[in-house]
C-alpha cells in the first residue's frame, strides 16, 4: 500500500506532461496539414530526372 504514495503523483505529473506536450504540438502547427504527407507518396518528383538529363548520366532503374 506504501506504494501508492509514489506510484499516483508520478501518474499526475506523467498526464500533466502529456498534456502539455499536446498542447505544444497544437500551438506550433503539428496537426495544420495532415493530408500533404499522405500525397507525396503518389506524387512524381521531376527535379532527380532533370538532374540525370542534364549530367549525362543514365537514370539507375528501380
Amino acid at each position: 500500500m506504501e506504494y501508492l504514495h509514489i506510484m499516483v503523483p508520478v501518474a499526475v505529473l506523467i498526464v500533466v506532461a502529456i498534456i502539455g506536450l499536446l498542447f505544444w504540438a497544437v500551438r506550433t502547427g503539428q496537426f495544420d496539414d495532415l493530408e500533404r504527407q499522405g500525397y507525396n507518396i503518389l506524387l512524381d518528383d521531376e527535379a532527380p530526372k532533370e538532374q540525370h538529363k542534364a549530367t549525362g548520366k543514365k537514370q539507375p532503374k528501380p
